[in-house]
């Protein structure tokens, strides 16, 4: 694979810790998600969720056009949730939504699945996590 991007990030404290990119452009303080002492941040899951959002619209934006399908507006909303499974790993579920105007809804359908065909993080997470896919037709809408 030719690596196009590489980028890391360093986290100190677990849950409720910190977390930056290594270059210093970013960083967050980090609490859990059963948050109880009060303490401001965001979490990991959160994180990935907008990270899971922004890389699968860039992937649909760029699929769009091979297939010939032109939405007059889009968003992609990505909810996470983490649970333990059975064996007492944890792991996380997903739901991806993508909100379209100016198609059809066979056209959004074929346009999801194959966003998620080739978004680097569907590819992570492929057979790992549960991810369902939804369609939200609207005829226009704010962002």
């Amino acid at each position: 694979m030719k690596i196009f991007y590489h980028t890391s990030a360093t986290a100190t404290g677990g849950r409720d810790g910190h977390t930056r990119v290594d270059d210093g452009s970013i960083g967050f303080d980090l609490v859990g998600f059963q948050n109880e002492s009060g303490k401001e941040g965001t979490n990991p899951e959160q994180l990935f969720a907008m990270g899971y959002a922004a890389c699968f619209d860039s992937a649909m934006n760029h699929v769009a056009p091979t297939l010939g399908i032109k939405p007059s507006q889009s968003s992609t909303s990505v909810a996470v949730g983490i649970g333990q499974k059975a064996d007492g790993a944890f792991s996380l579920d997903l739901d991806i939504t993508i909100t379209v105007a100016g198609i059809s809804e066979a056209e959004a359908r074929t346009l999801i699945e194959r966003a998620h065909e080739v978004c680097p993080y569907s590819n992570a997470v492929r057979g790992n996590v549960e991810t369902r896919l939804h369609v939200n037709l609207i005829q226009s809408f704010d962002l």
